[in-house]
């Protein structure tokens, strides 16, 4: 199977590959002229044929449009702030499995050594998720927001489906939340180790997101990313 790379954009039937990118496909992976590659600008997807190597770019002449896979469901995850491996995990896991927007979130009970140096981590992110993008042959880079407060992104979306991952003992099993469900949109937030607040709770509710569990097991935040985001593309995608 052909590898996959992200460009900037098209130009006729050319495209040029420059940057980290470039490096990586000349220096690190030796590319040759007339080898074949999948490009996409974030919108299609086209074969192109390596013309020419240079020490900072790669040129390449497209062949033909390769027929690209959109999911039916824009998904954002708003994701709670955990320690750096695990978020970093459920980042990579969360393209995998098609999520289009990524908020992280400073949740009250989010470490706050991790929150005053998370900022410091997102080129880092950036580079999970392209790399991630490129090996799940994805289409669009997810975007990656700037970490935002749980209330102020809760009350952003209005549209969709809107779940947010509840302990409590009352929340309903994510597959009855999700039964009959039909939307162009879903928001799936998921709280730190320790869980919501009660006023975090309340901010959610008032914006009209519904509580939802997998039941007595409690997981931790980089599982929960994984089976929740896997059952509502099963659910919705239908």
């Amino acid at each position: 199977m052909r590898r996959r790379f992200f460009i900037e954009q098209f130009s006729g039937q050319r495209a040029v590959m420059q940057g980290d990118a470039a490096h990586h496909l000349g220096r690190v992976l030796r590319a040759q002229p007339g080898q074949l590659y999948e490009l996409s600008d974030g919108t299609s997807v086209w074969l192109g044929r390596i013309d020419v190597v240079t020490r900072d770019s790669v040129d390449f002449s497209l062949l033909e449009e390769i027929p690209a896979y959109h999911p039916l469901v824009q998904t954002t995850l708003l994701l709670s702030v955990v320690k750096f491996d695990s978020f970093e995990w459920a980042l990579e896991k969360a393209t995998e499995l098609g999520v289009h927007r990524i908020v992280p979130l400073a949740a009250a009970r989010s470490e706050k050594a991790l929150l005053a140096a998370a900022a410091k981590r997102a080129e880092r992110w950036k580079k999970l998720l392209l790399e991630a993008s490129q090996q799940s042959r994805r289409v669009q880079l997810p975007i990656l927001d700037p970490v935002a407060k749980p209330h102020a992104a809760f009350a952003e979306f209005s549209d969709g489906v809107r779940i947010f991952l509840s302990e409590a003992t009352d929340a309903k099993p994510l597959r009855e939340v999700l039964r009959n469900q039909r939307a162009e949109s879903a928001v799936l937030a998921i709280g730190p180790e320790g869980g919501w607040t009660e006023g975090e709770v309340s901010a959610a509710r008032a914006a009209h997101f519904q509580d939802a569990s997998f039941g007595k097991l409690i997981l931790r935040t980089e599982t929960a990313v994984v089976a929740s985001l896997a059952v509502l593309n099963f659910a919705l995608s239908e």
